[in-house]
């Protein structure tokens, strides 16, 4: 059976990637591959397994608890440990069909998950800086930080933005597949632009706070306000080049190129419909499905969201590869340069998998597979967790200048875009 996933791609119709088990030299590769992630964290900034463990378990931690191994999902802590993991942001994902209700405590119930699944790990520690990372990393563990995904959760508020901060959130995407009251997102219709005058507001006071500005499942004005606001590197927690896969979520090559100057840094996405070109066609509307459902049930956004979870879990479309992903980084390498790409797999809630990469203990491959198209190990490590951490160390600096110079915004959506909250 070893052989069925390269069967599987060739009756899909796609070219499997070069098999690195086949290749004599596999174990020098890994070898070298392991030996780097020992010597910098590997850090991916964007897992699921929060979402998993609060609709499947109910958020009962010993239901799913990741320490004994969840094999219904691709992410368990003995899986992260064999792929070598340094640094995990975990996501604390708001479903759209909470934008109008309930935003707020749903991603707090995720955070919640989230603080008790690692409080209870020997294996997770927390963090909320760089210099945690490394600290974590070092002393044998996987340094866990969390991101909320979706700007709605804020609820158009920067005192709840702020409490967010608090309880250790250190990046929030301005929208998820919805636009906001503030931000345009890449899969709805444009109402604003790009960003509204409080969705300014909100990435100056995120700049201000210490807290990444994500970009991913943003439109492409929502990026280009982004980064013409952003007094600090932003990221794209999750997407991948659209120069290699033509979809909406993935970051357009004019966008890359405005990398350098700001410092941000694209974390490559694991998801098939971003990786292949195929895919991405078939993928074009899967998050429209999550409209659809919020339409079937406008008054009951947990029956939405569950609905259009259990739609996802069924969607198939055509197979990627680990060797298509390593594409990806090398087109961002191409036209951002090295230093603004890294690794968001989206592992966690992923409804199909790259071959070669089926779960979070499969990164040391993808390491590999970097090694043995050249790349020298100290462009590795950039790709692997240099350019995070000297992303979030500049995010940090900056809040610090900022803080000392501004306080914190008591801005409203009212008062800036003149519309209710």
């Amino acid at each position: 059976m070893r052989h069925l996933p390269i069967v599987l791609a060739l009756l899909a119709g796609v070219a499997p990637a070069p098999c690195l088990a086949q290749r004599p030299d596999l174990a020098a590769l890994l070898t070298r591959a392991r030996r780097l992630h020992r010597e910098v964290p590997m850090i991916d900034t964007h897992n699921d397994l929060a979402s998993g463990i609060l609709s499947d378990g109910k958020g009962n931690l010993a239901t799913m608890d990741p320490d004994r191994g969840i094999p219904s999902l691709d992410t368990d802590i003995p899986r992260l440990k064999a792929g070598q993991v340094g640094g995990q942001f975990w996501a604390a994902y708001v479903p759209s069909s909470f934008m109008s209700q309930g935003a707020a405590r749903f991603a707090l119930e995720e955070i919640d998950v989230i603080h008790r699944m690692v409080a209870r790990s020997p294996s997770l520690a927390f963090a909320t800086t760089a210099d945690d990372i490394v600290r974590i990393h070092r002393e044998g563990r996987i340094a866990s930080l969390i991101g909320i995904e979706g700007g709605h959760a804020i609820e158009n508020s920067l005192a709840t933005l702020r409490m967010f901060h608090t309880l250790g959130v250190r990046y929030l995407t301005l929208t998820h597949s919805a636009t906001t009251p503030w931000a345009d997102a890449a899969t709805d219709a444009a109402r604003h632009g790009g960003l509204s005058r409080f969705g300014e507001e909100v990435v100056r006071e995120m700049n201000r706070l210490g807290m990444m500005v994500d970009l991913s499942h943003v439109s492409d004005a929502t990026m280009a306000d982004a980064l013409r606001v952003a007094e600090a590197p932003v990221i794209f927690s999750h997407s991948s080049a659209r120069a290699r896969a033509d979809h909406v979520r993935n970051v357009p090559d004019s966008i890359l190129a405005r990398l350098p100057t700001n410092g941000g840094v694209v974390m490559v996405n694991f998801f098939p419909g971003f990786l292949d070109p195929e895919a991405a066609r078939d993928a074009a509307n899967v998050l429209q499905k999550e409209r659809e459902f919020k339409a079937q049930f406008p008054n009951d956004p947990q029956r939405a969201s569950d609905a259009f979870g259990a739609w996802l879990k069924e969607f198939r479309t055509h197979d990627a590869t680990l060797a298509q992903v390593a594409d990806h980084i090398e087109h961002i390498r191409r036209v951002a340069g090295i230093d603004h790409v890294g690794i968001g797999a989206d592992y966690g809630g992923l409804p199909q998998h790259p071959i070669g990469l089926e779960d979070v203990s499969r990164y040391p491959h993808l390491t590999a597979e970097l090694l043995r198209r050249g790349w020298t190990d100290d462009d590795v490590k950039k790709v692997l967790g240099l350019n995070l951490l000297r992303a979030m160390r500049a995010v940090e600096k900056a809040a610090t200048r900022l803080q000392a110079t501004r306080p914190a915004s008591t801005a409203t959506i009212g008062q800036l875009d003149g519309t209710t909250p």
